[in-house]
């Protein structure tokens, strides 16, 4: 969870939150709605004749609304399976004002509460083994999901590992993978896993590697794989 960001900013975003929830037909439920890094997004609680649900309002520049980040939630509400717990795209509305793009997305809404409020586990998240479970399923399942999607580029892997662990790297085997998976994007008791922006073709285990600051987590984890 981010701070909210300048006045004018927040004002534009509000704007358009409060456009979109006009043109839905949607009573804006959320009182301190929720903003992502550099307040590209803002999402909250809604309610229509059809019940609650979640709108993410996302805003890019005109120029740069296309492409694997923007239609990264369709594509996985379109391609991915039913094994992959997350909430329901239920609708998408597309719309212009001024320099900006804005999409409102309008999602089924989930009990689920992320696991932590940060990408680092900083507590014991006292999951049931079910939880675990329906995550190797769910891994599983999205590895095999064939896309052209790219989450990860093979010309930064050769660069990136060298830096980073002074080995030198090997073949490459791919998968789709989730591409930002961390605590923060998975919630419980029950699985759900959030934020399907990035998702596309990565090496193999990409999305099975959470970060945390206890041995038996990072244990854990890598036990699903």
């Amino acid at each position: 969870m981010f701070s909210a960001p300048d006045d004018a900013t927040a004002r534009r975003m509000r704007t358009a939150r409060a456009f979109a929830c006009t043109t839905l037909t949607l009573t804006d439920l959320a009182e301190k709605p929720v903003w992502s890094y550099a307040a590209r997004t803002l999402s909250g609680a809604v309610t229509s004749a059809q019940g609650t649900g979640w709108l993410r309002l996302v805003a890019e520049r005109s120029d740069k609304a296309h492409g694997k980040l923007w239609d990264g939630p369709k594509t996985a509400q379109e391609l991915l399976p039913p094994e992959i717990p997350r909430p329901v795209l239920h609708h998408l509305h597309d719309w212009q004002a001024a320099d900006w793009a804005y999409r409102a997305e309008l999602y089924q809404h989930t009990d689920a509460t992320a696991i932590s409020r940060s990408p680092v586990l900083e507590h014991d998240p006292a999951l049931p083994e079910a939880w675990w479970a329906r995550l190797r399923t769910a891994l599983d399942s999205l590895a095999e999901v064939p896309t052209v999607r790219i989450a990860v580029r093979e010309e930064y892997i050769p660069r990136a590992v060298p830096e980073y662990t002074g080995c030198d790297v090997g073949e490459i085997r791919w998968s789709t993978a989730h591409s930002d998976f961390h605590w923060s994007n998975l919630g419980g008791p029950k699985l759900t896993i959030l934020d399907w922006e990035g998702w596309g073709q990565a090496p193999v285990a990409f999305s099975k590697r959470t970060p945390a600051h206890h041995g038996r987590w990072r244990s854990a984890m890598a036990a699903i794989s």
